[in-house]
């Protein structure tokens, strides 16, 4: 890795350890009720805090889900301004795969709905596994080239370039690059508000 992209990382991991501390104190969770609510184990969390680990995906959507918030907003705070303009080249990677794919996430709205816009590249034969969403998560995909294999619930759907496929994301699910030639696709995850709890499988109103 670059020292520029090595320091793209570590200013995405000091910026959401910063953020979880602010919204685990502002909520006055101890790191027991946030890992219970969550999901991600006292031990992460604590790593997460002290800004000495980059956080996988996965872990931040769990994390996310728990405050009620979108992954964006645990990167930086929410934007005041009505109008946001920003590069691609700016966004965060927040998944590497293992022959170069990445994830970029160009994007996020903290409400009514919690609303996040993504870019993905995957390399043949590339895959990502993603755990359930928080109930009523929605994923949107359009595949702009490439062919792509969505798993949703242990049933797979091929999903072409110029095709778009919705599904509920609430369940296990995933993707894979199927053909020879690498996928790109925009993504569009929409979750309702509210902070979700995964010991109890129930949602409460986000604090204003």
């Amino acid at each position: 890795m670059t020292d520029a992209g090595s320091g793209r990382v570590g200013a995405v991991t000091s910026a959401v350890a910063r953020q979880v501390r602010e919204l685990r104190a502002a909520r006055g969770w101890s790191f027991e009720e946030l890992a219970g609510r969550s999901g991600v184990s006292k031990g992460m969390l604590v790593q997460i805090e002290a800004a000495r680990t980059n956080p996988s995906i996965g872990t931040l959507c769990r994390v996310a889900d728990a405050f009620g918030v979108t992954i964006a907003e645990l990167l930086e705070p929410a934007e005041r301004s009505s109008v946001r303009i920003t590069a691609t080249v700016d966004a965060p990677v927040l998944w590497r795969g293992t022959h170069g794919g990445t994830a970029r996430l160009l994007n996020g709205l903290g409400g009514p709905d919690l609303v996040e816009l993504w870019e993905w590249r995957l390399e043949p034969d590339e895959a990502h596994h993603s755990a359930d969403h928080a109930r009523g998560t929605r994923e949107i995909l359009h595949v702009l080239a490439g062919t792509l294999a969505v798993t949703v619930a242990g049933v797979d759907h091929d999903v072409p370039a110029g095709h778009t496929i919705e599904f509920p994301a609430d369940r296990e699910h995933g993707y894979r690059a199927t053909g020879e030639e690498p996928v790109r696709l925009v993504m569009v995850v929409v979750t309702p508000s509210g902070e979700w709890d995964r010991r109890t499988r129930s949602r409460e109103p986000r604090p204003s």
